[in-house]
């Protein structure tokens, strides 16, 4: 299975996600029969089938449906790449950038596969650096590339709502494969991914 847009839902699933949401409403002290949570348990239901379709999606099958051979051997970078995720330890969401690189060796991949990629993974419940490495390891194992780099800035709203409470903090992490293990690849694409091209 490869990428898609997830607006089917199961019935059966939803209305058992429903329920529980509904509970939960009632523990935590509300009236789960007033107007404005009428459809709440439906619409959470929905929401966290959308948030964690990731599970029902395939990132290397995505990537092979659109390599081409090509002998470009230099470094390809998508930066800026929006992403959103559920902490999984308190399932609240997590949100920033990702920037990607590789270095082609025979086949390049269609860029607009490498945002997918980041959703496949981000769309399930997640910690930072194991979705750092999880799109590195995928990207390094389908294109076979002679390198890989990944750099997440992310913010936490389990840092920012509750427990430390710090609005402002940023968590970066990094993975890096092949020839980005080179200081010197490694600073240009740290350099790319900083500066303002425009």
């Amino acid at each position: 299975m490869g990428y898609k847009h997830f607006e089917d839902y199961t019935e059966d699933t939803t209305n058992e996600i429903k329920a529980r949401y509904a509970k939960i409403i009632e523990e935590v002290g509300e009236d789960v029969t007033r107007e404005g949570l009428l459809k709440t348990p439906e619409r959470a239901s929905k929401a966290m089938q959308f948030l964690t379709q990731g599970y029902d999606l395939d990132a290397e099958a995505i990537l092979k449906g659109a390599m081409f051979k090509e002998e470009y051997n230099n470094m390809v970078i998508v930066k800026d790449i929006e992403l959103y995720s559920l902490c999984e330890h308190h399932m609240l969401p997590f949100f920033g950038k990702a920037h990607i690189a590789y270095i082609p060796n025979g086949h390049i991949v269609g860029l607009s596969k490498i945002p997918r990629i980041v959703d496949v993974f981000a769309r399930r419940l997640q910690v930072q650096e194991r979705l750092t490495d999880q799109i590195l390891k995928c990207l390094d194992d389908t294109l076979k590339p002679q390198g890989v780099a990944v750099v997440i800035e992310a913010s936490h709203m389990c840092m920012m709502m509750r427990g430390v409470q710090k609005q402002n903090s940023v968590t970066t992490t990094s993975g890096f494969t092949g020839a980005f293990k080179n200081q010197e690849t490694r600073n240009e694409f740290l350099k790319l991914i900083t500066s303002d091209l425009s």
